[in-house]
């Protein structure tokens, strides 16, 4: 058994260039994560805009993914993928030339719709080219590329602010994208496959195959939201430094967990990832709540990191595990539609929550998320005994 999912090649040509281009988008999008917050402070935003800001892009991106996921399978893995990595190009390279927040957040939503094509065309492009028997594992190598750039970006981007103007920052961010679309250009895609003309009718917003692990993955990006948004602003609130060194953490210990958890997906599936995973995203974020000095925050990032990086690919990998070659592109928009949208109702409302009640706060509730997510994953497997389809 071994020998024969040896012999399926993962690392092809077009696998490494996805994998290129991924890492270079994702390096460009990471590095503004805990900029955007201070960009909207320094324009004069309190915590509740900063919310809406952040929020507003994971929204539009939610909204148009569903059409993207169509169009994979009508218009082409590439004509998605490279008109979404121009739109964020243009939209990230914008965002210095403007000084109202009204005007930022109008070219957020731009953003989102360049981040939810792509980003959904990417994980479908990637799942095209890994072999079914090693998609666990393929799916962990190609998350990797946008941990590595998680690994640099956020630091990155803070020190870079911290010496450039925002406008030379945001221009750096968005060439960081250029390069994204020069390598996906190169790509060979799988070509689209004709469909009965009465099908284009249909109203098609989502992959059933896909629900159970995309509602999961709501309930944990949920946490993200939080940390992406507020983290710079609660670590200075409580004059804890290092917080780059927190997203450096978090994405080795990301990098890590994707090195052993698809393969171990692949072998046993999600029952034996996601319980541990999830387990220790739930105390990173009690550890975050509490937070009395640099060194719970560092170990809530390993922890977190651990935790995310073991479930988000076995999550993705079980999203496409029963669906049709032609329904992928859906199944990968359906997923990160609900990634998207967990992101951006925790930036939301965890935004007026810290208004009203303080940081803290934010991650006691997103605790809590990540309980209900444990409650609802052990709900489906309950059904799925009961009803004698027990999946592996």
């Amino acid at each position: 058994m071994e020998k024969s999912l040896n012999k399926e090649k993962i690392w092809t040509k077009d696998f490494i260039l996805i994998v290129c281009a991924n890492f270079f988008i994702f390096l460009g999008f990471q590095m503004t994560l805990p900029t955007i917050p201070l960009f909207v402070e320094k324009l004069g935003g309190n915590d509740q805009l900063i919310g809406f800001v952040v929020g507003i892009f994971t929204i539009s991106a939610l909204l148009l993914r569903p059409f993207s996921g169509n169009w994979l399978e009508t218009k082409g893995r590439g004509f998605v993928y490279l008109t979404g990595l121009i739109i964020f190009v243009l939209s990230v390279g914008s965002y210095g030339f403007f000084t109202s927040i009204t005007m930022l957040f109008f070219i957020r939503v731009i953003q989102g719709a360049g981040w939810g094509f792509s980003t959904t065309a990417s994980g479908t492009i990637a799942t095209d080219l890994i072999p079914p028997s090693r998609r666990g594992e393929g799916m962990g190598y190609y998350g990797l590329s946008g941990n590595i750039a998680m690994a640099f970006g956020p630091s990155l981007g803070l020190v870079l602010t911290g010496t450039l103007s925002f406008k030379t920052f945001f221009l750096i961010c968005a060439g960081l994208g250029l390069v994204a679309l020069l390598l996906g250009s190169r790509i060979t895609y799988r070509k689209v496959e004709p469909k009965p003309k009465q099908k284009k009718v249909k109203l098609d917003l989502y992959e059933k195959s896909a629900l159970k692990p995309s509602m999961l993955v709501f309930f944990l990006t949920v946490t993200f939201g939080g940390i992406a948004s507020f983290l710079p602003l609660y670590t200075a609130q409580k004059d804890i430094a290092g917080l780059q060194w927190y997203f450096l953490l978090y994405a080795i210990s990301l990098m890590l967990s994707r090195t052993f958890a698809g393969q171990i997906y692949d072998r046993k599936g999600h029952r034996a990832v996601f319980i541990p995973g999830t387990l220790l995203v739930f105390i990173a974020m009690v550890f975050l709540a509490w937070l009395p000095n640099n060194a719970i925050l560092l170990t809530a990032a390993v922890l977190y990191g651990l935790g995310f990086g073991s479930v988000q690919p076995a999550l993705q990998a079980w999203s496409v595990e029963k669906t049709p070659p032609n329904r992928r592109g859906m199944a990968n928009a359906t997923f990160f539609s609900f990634f998207d949208l967990g992101i951006g109702i925790g930036a939301m409302v965890f935004g007026q929550i810290s208004h009203l009640y303080g940081y803290s706060t934010i991650y006691k509730t997103a605790a809590v998320s990540v309980f209900l997510s444990i409650l609802l994953y052990l709900f489906f497997l309950y059904r799925e005994k009961v009803s004698g389809a027990i999946t592996k």
